[in-house]
């Protein structure tokens, strides 16, 4: 009975975390939206790009800031380099003048980067981005106009992540696609639960110091500024374009995010207060992912000790399936199989990437940042900070 019991719990949570908690999300986002107001307006804009050897991305990136649909007197851009030593710094040097700065740092960690920049920014309104992404040219207006509603202390854009050549790639942009309905569905209501690091803004008069060795600046500084009792708002108007990563990368940002979340519990122990809105949201939607592999372990360990036929069933099936995400990368991309096989290979791989996260209780943060490699147009590759 014991094993029937933890059996059948630890489906029921896996169930509820990646089901049953995002439908009810969106049933209730359905019947109490609250929006807010929008207005183009335009204050003076601060874009801070704080970066670690993005020398195949900063020009690129630049251009696209230096064309967003944005007074250009109105905007400025301040480039944090943190410690680069591929050139990086000479290329900002090349477009330095009076809308763009280049600051730059020994290498201290991005939520230090950010910091920095922070305290040198001067706009009203200050957009906090990576530098691989390009904006679309209306990101910023898109995102200022958000700030015309007072209650608004943290307005985040949607990350697009364009098309990869192989079904590994495609499946870790479904992932993220799964991720924006819940976040939608979030902002809806008024929990958002962090922001989007490619592409955020906040108000200048909010900003505060991140701890050195935080994970999530993205999570951090909108919490710090939403339990002061402005709201975080996801404006999916205001796109940012991302090329796909491979899921080996995908794995490390996954360990890398899930082992912030633990971070963010001890910054934050309101969060784990009945009392606080986002309480239920949190638990079920950042809590749930912490245990999933957890429960996914307990499922296949007390699968054993089902009454039979039940145990032979479960077993077998847990078996195919885990199979069958070890075997993927052996399988060809033209394969039928292979559209199941990816899926289920990245959902293995994210969900183990959960697993690892208690690692941040005993390696030091900056140890859980791995490059992020893609392939650019120019099949070149580039570490960032991301």
């Amino acid at each position: 009975m014991i094993a029937v019991f933890f059996f059948f719990a630890s489906i029921a949570l896996a169930a509820y975390v990646l089901g049953v908690y995002p439908l009810l999300l969106a049933l209730y986002a359905r019947c109490f939206s609250k929006p807010i107001k929008k207005e183009f307006w335009y204050p003076r804009v601060s874009v801070v790009v704080p970066v670690r050897n993005g020398a195949a991305w900063i020009e690129p990136k630049i251009r696209s800031l230096l064309q967003s649909d944005y007074p250009a007197e109105m905007l400025d851009i301040l480039i944090v380099s943190d410690g680069s030593t591929d050139g990086t710094d000479d290329l900002v040097a090349n477009y330095v003048n009076n809308q763009i700065a280049l600051l730059a740092l020994p290498a201290g960690g991005k939520a230090t980067a950010v910091t920095r920049g922070l305290a040198q920014a001067t706009g009203d309104i200050i957009v906090l981005t990576d530098v691989r992404q390009e904006f679309d040219p209306e990101a910023i207006k898109k995102l200022v106009a958000c700030f015309a509603d007072p209650t608004v202390g943290v307005a985040t854009g949607e990350l697009i992540i364009r098309e990869g050549n192989r079904l590994e790639e495609y499946q870790t942009g479904l992932y993220w696609r799964y991720e924006k309905w819940i976040r939608r569905n979030l902002n809806c209501i008024d929990a958002m639960l962090g922001a989007t690091g490619s592409i955020y803004a906040i108000r200048r008069e909010l900003a505060t110091s991140i701890p050195k060795n935080t994970l999530l600046d993205d999570v951090y500084l909108p919490f710090a500024i939403a339990f002061k009792g402005y709201r975080i708002y996801f404006e999916d108007d205001a796109k940012a374009f991302d090329l796909p990563t491979s899921l080996q990368s995908e794995f490390w940002r996954k360990v890398r995010t899930q082992a912030g979340v633990y971070q963010i519990i001890f910054d934050f122990p309101v969060l784990l207060w009945p009392g606080n809105g986002r309480f239920f949201h949190f638990v079920s939607h950042k809590i749930g992912r912490l245990l999933l592999p957890f429960a996914l372990l307990a499922a296949f360990v007390s699968s054993f000790e089902l009454p039979f036929p039940a145990n032979w069933i479960a077993v077998s099936a847990q078996i195919l399936f885990y199979g069958l995400a070890l075997l993927d990368g052996l399988i060809p991309e033209r394969n039928p199989i292979k559209r199941v096989s990816s899926i289920t290979r990245a959902f293995v791989v994210l969900v183990g990437a959960a697993g690892c996260a208690p690692l941040v209780f005993f390696l030091p943060a900056g140890k859980l940042w791995k490059e992020t490699r893609v392939e650019s147009a120019r099949t070149s590759e580039a570490s960032l900070l991301r």
